[in-house]
C-alpha cells in the first residue's frame, strides 16, 4: 500500500481513488504533517509514503507550473545566528530527511527536476528571508516536506516528496502566486510517480 498525503484537500482535488493507494489529508504545517503521517504508519500496512503538494521556488530553481521531485528536505533546527546549538551528551538535531533515491532518479529520467527543499513554519514573504534560505541551498519551500519524510524515515518506510510550483519565494506582491498552475504541475509529477510505482 502507498500512503499519499497532502496538507489540504484542494492540493489533490484531481485525485481519483485507486486500489493500493490511501489518501491522507494531514493539515498544514510540520507538526500536523508529522503527527498525521506517524499515526497512519502505526497501522503498519504501507510500503511507501508520498508527500504531495504545492510549493514555492527560489529564484532560478523552477518555473511556476513545474512539477518537481524533492531529493532532500531540510528544516532549520539551530540558533538564529545559523550555528548549531549544544545538546547534552553530544546529542545532535536531525535537520535533513531524504526522498527515496531510486524513485528520485526515475523521476529525473522522466524529465522532472530534482531539487532541494526547506520546510518552514511560516511562508517566506520577504526578499531577505528568501535570500537567506537560498544561501542554505534551498530551491523549493514547503511547510510539511521534512516532517512527512522524517516520520517515514523513523518508521523505516520509503518516502518521496513531489511538488507543483505555485509561486516564487520572496515578497508576496511579486510572487506570481498561481494555485491552479501549481496544481497542474503537481498532477503531472504525481501521475508519473504512481505510474513508476505500479509498474
Amino acid at each position: 500500500m502507498i500512503l499519499l498525503c497532502c496538507a489540504v484537500e484542494a492540493e489533490l482535488a484531481f485525485w481519483r481513488p485507486r486500489d493500493g493507494v490511501d489518501l491522507l489529508v494531514t493539515g498544514v504545517g510540520p507538526v500536523e504533517a508529522a503527527s498525521a503521517v506517524a499515526a497512519a504508519l502505526a497501522a503498519g500496512k504501507y510500503r511507501l509514503v508520498v508527500n504531495a503538494g504545492i510549493a514555492g521556488a527560489f529564484d532560478g530553481a523552477a518555473t511556476i507550473g513545474d512539477g518537481v521531485v524533492v531529493s532532500e528536505e531540510r528544516m532549520e533546527l539551530r540558533l538564529e545566528s545559523g550555528e548549531t546549538f549544544s545538546l547534552p551528551r553530544g546529542e545532535r538535531t536531525v535537520e535533513t530527511a531524504p526522498s527515496d533515491a531510486t524513485l528520485v532518479a526515475r523521476l529525473q529520467s522522466a524529465g522532472f527536476a530534482a531539487l532541494r527543499g526547506v520546510t518552514v513554519s511560516r511562508v517566506t514573504s520577504s526578499e531577505a528571508t528568501a535570500q537567506r534560505l537560498a544561501q542554505l541551498g534551498a530551491q523549493v519551500e514547503s511547510m510539511e516536506g521534512f516532517a512527512a519524510l522524517r516520520a517515514a524515515q523513523r518508521a523505516g518506510i520509503a518516502a518521496i516528496e513531489v511538488r507543483g510550483i505555485s509561486n516564487r519565494c520572496g515578497a508576496r506582491e511579486s510572487s506570481g502566486w498561481d494555485f491552479a498552475a501549481g496544481i497542474a504541475g503537481l498532477q503531472n509529477v504525481t501521475a508519473a510517480l504512481l505510474e513508476i510505482c505500479t509498474l
